[in-house]
């Protein structure tokens, strides 16, 4: 990598008003700590407050490191304040922030580019039978979600009809649609995508939660030593090929930039694709740091590299 004649100023987003503000604050502050002194002067700033200063500082600015996840953050918003300050950033642009965060869309768009996805329906709370609608399609258990939240907020198992109800009025807390799939019973891998014209596809981890936690719930999520991380998957190599393939694609059919990660289900020979996220956790517990670490890229080297890639 050719040296850096000056240092560049990074303004460095963490933080922000989404159900995940604590998350994204861990992550900044490990971000943080982990960009090279001699290369980067770091200007921080958390979205609730700062938005102004960050305009008033934008001449200065050479890049921008967004470390928010969910609403305002990783769904275009920011990335639309960015663009009109003229200020380069990591990650997807509006286009594919906004299609990735919405979980009804993506999968509209995963099913067009041919990815393979567990059978689901929209339910919309204005309806007058949704339980119905539900069980006439699918059999239990299902996994109910909200359209737009990320690391895993208001996501339910129902098991019966009887918990139906329940999961629904937790999603809809969140959003006025929600999207029911049928529970896939398998392995959960994750592919972490680098790279902007060409991309570059990372070891998969494979995630295994805690005895206590019935799926990788936010708790299992960032909870350090609740949930068990092996990497590379334990999956044949075979599967593994499929599986970084689908990882690709799906960064495609969204429209990603710079790096994305692909959450999947192994289930026997096949491989179902669930969501992918456009900004992945940048903390001690997260998955595609570990990924990263696998393909000999430790963190700092990471950062470094997704700076290279929001200046391209």
């Amino acid at each position: 990598m050719a040296t850096m004649e000056k240092k560049l100023t990074v303004a460095l987003l963490a933080g922000g008003r989404s159900a995940e503000r604590e998350v994204s604050l861990k992550s900044g502050e490990q971000v943080f700590r982990a960009l090279d002194p001699s290369r980067y002067d770091v200007l921080r700033y958390d979205p609730k407050d700062d938005l102004v200063r960050l305009a008033q500082d934008a001449s200065k600015i050479d890049v921008a490191l967004i470390i928010l996840h969910g609403r305002l953050g990783e769904d275009g918003t920011i990335q639309g304040l960015l663009d009109s300050l003229s200020i380069p950033y990591q990650g997807s642009g509006v286009l594919g922030s906004a299609v990735a965060m919405n979980k009804i869309l993506s999968k509209q768009l995963y099913i067009q580019a041919g990815l393979p996805v567990a059978p689901h329906v929209v339910v919309d709370r204005t309806e007058s039978d949704p339980v119905r609608r539900v069980v006439d399609v699918l059999p239990f258990p299902v996994v109910v979600k909200p359209e737009h939240e990320g690391s895993s907020i208001g996501l339910s198992i129902a098991r019966s009809r009887e918990d139906l109800p329940r999961a629904l009025d937790r999603a809809w807390h969140y959003d006025r649609r929600c999207l029911v799939e049928q529970f896939i019973q398998g392995t959960e891998i994750t592919g972490g995508v680098l790279g902007n014209e060409e991309l570059q596809a990372l070891p998969l981890v494979e995630i295994i939660p805690g005895d206590s936690y019935e799926f990788f719930d936010y708790e299992a999520k960032y909870t350090p030593g609740a949930s068990r991380e092996v990497c590379p998957a334990r999956i044949s190599d075979s599967m593994t090929c499929r599986a970084q393939e689908l990882a690709v694609r799906a960064h495609r059919a969204l429209y990603c930039r710079g790096y994305s990660r692909t959450d999947m289900i192994v289930s026997g020979e096949n491989i179902f694709v669930l969501e992918t996220n456009t900004i992945p956790g940048m903390t001690e517990t997260s998955l595609f740091p570990q990924a990263a670490a696998a393909a000999g890229m430790g963190f700092p080297a990471l950062l470094d590299r997704l700076i290279e890639l929001a200046l391209e």
